[in-house]
């Protein structure tokens, strides 16, 4: 068995906003959609091999330092990220600062690219996955990892309290920018002064104040596993997944409906019986509101999901592809603007919980498209980028190939459901269970 790598910090340091925030922003009211978000830190994983290229002029103490600088100037604008949650009323932006930890690894980097295992991921990580606020400390935390080779690993957590995937994906954007110069004018980066756009278009609920979580996930053996469609089986799937319904099925759309198709075969095989099953796909609705002409330059959270659902009998592969197609076409009929906090609500009361006993729910969440390989903060961009599903059974989290068309996939589910997925021959047709990353 392969030695475990040691991560070793060196230095932890607590990195303020460059500049107070005013008095009149230190109170941030969370809207509806953030309140209806779980207390978890999400993760995100950058990685920078050595390289003897110009490009890369920087030694370990330097890239340190502008991380550190670049960072205190990305607060001043995202000054809710220094803040502190305030249960599920708002973020006190009492500039209380940001975690940033120094690292050095035992081992090059391409150890830990070689078939990537979650244990070693884990260290390179300022918090543990799904910590909440109580436990992490801040509201953001970053994490400089540096290796033996010369490689470095950035990896970074935040609160879903303050940022969706479209925030985090801003955030680290302007950050970088930053870091690289590129922030001389205000032109690159759109300054988040909105922040609280979203709590006066979707005030916050009394509901969602209870001291028990609105979502309950419950707590069983889950394992977590990275599967790997390429290029080349992206092209052949959605091939496959073409109907006349809809001949032009998307790299999401066909990746989630057979992930969900095996997921649902594996889950009924080992209960013994069948019951109905529904897709959860989350949603940034910042491209989904026609009626908000500012909706790009929503911060905090703006998501929210769509649902199909296939009964007992239901299996098909080109008819899950299309059942999500349906129920995303009805989403926007129905919600031309988005939804309200209201609806959110309702839909809350009239479901219970995403956990029920009755229906297999698999919630699914694409961060394709965000341009995370394009982060840049002096010494090129990432060889890789990686997330992962929280560990709550039936979690599924999506994820660009760094040539943009692959696709990555990080899937939670109950041990037994695993161990059928793992030997799955028509998900392992289009995709590889945790190859070496190139």
């Amino acid at each position: 068995m392969a030695s475990e790598i040691k991560v070793e910090v060196i230095h932890k340091h607590t990195v303020k906003p460059s500049s107070p925030t005013p008095h009149h922003l230190r109170s941030l009211g969370l809207s509806g959609f953030d309140q209806f978000q779980p207390d978890i830190h999400i993760p995100l994983i950058l990685f920078y091999p050595s390289s003897s290229d110009e490009i890369d002029n920087f030694d370990h103490s330097e890239k340190s330092k502008l991380l550190k600088k670049s960072l205190s100037e990305a607060l001043t604008r995202f000054y809710p990220f220094a803040g502190k949650f305030e249960y599920n009323v708002s973020i006190s932006c009492n500039d209380h600062g940001a975690a940033f930890l120094e690292t050095q690894v035992n081992c090059p980097i391409s150890k830990i690219l070689d078939k990537p295992e979650f244990s070693n991921l884990n260290q390179l990580l300022p918090t543990a996955i799904g910590a909440k606020q109580a436990e992490a400390g801040y509201l953001l935390l970053a994490q400089a990892n540096f290796f033996e080779c010369g490689g470095l690993e950035i990896g970074v957590s935040i609160s879903h309290k303050v940022a969706d995937a479209s925030t985090f994906s801003t955030f680290i954007k302007s950050w970088a920018q930053i870091a690289l110069g590129t922030t001389s004018t205000t032109d690159h980066v759109v300054l988040p002064a909105e922040f609280g756009v979203t709590a006066s278009l979707f005030p916050p609920q009394d509901f969602f104040n209870s001291t028990q979580p609105t979502v309950h996930f419950p707590k069983e053996k889950c394992i977590t596993r990275r599967f790997v469609f390429d290029a080349s089986n992206i092209a052949a799937l959605k091939a496959k997944a073409a109907s006349a319904t809809v001949p032009n099925p998307t790299r999401v759309e066909a990746v989630s409906a057979l992930i969900w198709k095996c997921a649902m075969e594996a889950s009924r095989s080992n209960l013994g019986f069948k019951k109905p099953s529904v897709c959860c796909q989350a949603m940034d609705m910042r491209k989904r509101s026609s009626g908000h002409a500012f909706a790009e330059n929503i911060f905090g959270n703006f998501v929210w999901c769509f649902t199909a659902m296939a009964l007992e009998s239901e299996f098909d592969f080109k008819s899950l592809v299309a059942k999500l197609r349906k129920s995303l076409e009805e989403y926007r009929k129905k919600y031309p603007n988005g939804v309200s906090g209201d609806v959110v609500l309702q839909t809350i009361k009239e479901s219970g919980n995403l956990a029920r006993d009755d229906v297999e729910t698999y919630m699914c969440t694409s961060w394709c498209r965000f341009p995370f390989y394009e982060t840049n903060f002096g010494w090129g961009k990432p060889s890789w980028v990686s997330i992962r599903s929280i560990e709550i059974k039936n979690m599924v989290a999506l994820m660009d190939m760094s040539d943009g068309v692959g696709i990555e996939a990080s899937l939670t589910l109950k041990k037994d459901d695993m161990a059928m997925i793992e030997s799955s021959k028509e998900l392992l047709a289009y995709a590889t269970l945790n190859p070496t990353v190139i």
